[in-house]
């Protein structure tokens, strides 16, 4: 059952047919997902190697009792409280150009949503082979600047969120109002695409 009683039968019929791979189960990722459930995707391929720390609930949708667990594991349980019916693929496991195509080979559309700079790069070589619509971050740390945080087309399949310049360092943390604001923008970036929408 859908939990959205908001949409009309022709996006719902198009939300619940799109299989939306999403490359990490962080701040970004484990966001994104939600808003995805929420919105009305019921197939996603989920792929994270880690497990949940203290260190992620400031902005990750996990919580203190799933500590210690597999994010993907965590992850599918709290996407199920939304929406018990919702099919989730799972991969604990890190991904690699060895595997991305057997993990994300199904997929309609790809979400990026790594935190270290070379495995974005890894996402941005592996992904175009699959010829698939991809949505993507770069620049969504610290505070602030909510506006600064936009979407941009790139190309034919590339959607680009974020300010493009604000990494994770010293004095420039992960916090989550702008890693939500850009996982939130993901989730819409990928139903627009999957409604066939502008972007």
């Amino acid at each position: 059952m859908n939990p959205n009683t908001y949409l009309s039968e022709r996006e719902r019929a198009k939300l619940e047919s799109v299989r939306v791979g999403v490359a990490g189960a962080g701040g970004l990722g484990s966001n994104c997902a939600m808003h995805l459930v929420r919105a009305g995707v019921v197939h996603l391929v989920v792929a994270d190697f880690d497990v949940v720390s203290e260190s992620n609930l400031n902005r990750q949708f996990f919580f203190r009792d799933q500590v210690g667990r597999p994010k993907v594991e965590a992850l599918a349980e709290n996407l199920r409280r939304i929406n018990p019916d919702v099919d989730i693929e799972l991969h604990d496991e890190r991904i690699g150009k060895g595997n991305f195509a057997s993990v994300f080979g199904s997929c309609d559309i790809l979400v990026e949503a790594f935190d270290a700079a070379e495995a974005k790069l890894m996402f941005l070589t592996e992904a175009p082979k699959l010829g698939r619509p991809m949505v993507v971050a770069s620049g969504i740390a610290g505070w602030g600047r909510s506006a600064a945080i936009v979407q941009r087309r790139m190309g034919g399949r590339l959607v680009v969120i974020g300010d493009g310049e604000s990494d994770v360092g010293t004095g420039i943390p992960p916090v989550s109002p702008r890693v939500g604001i850009a996982a939130a923008m993901e989730a819409n970036a990928v139903c627009a695409l999957a409604l066939g929408l502008e972007i």
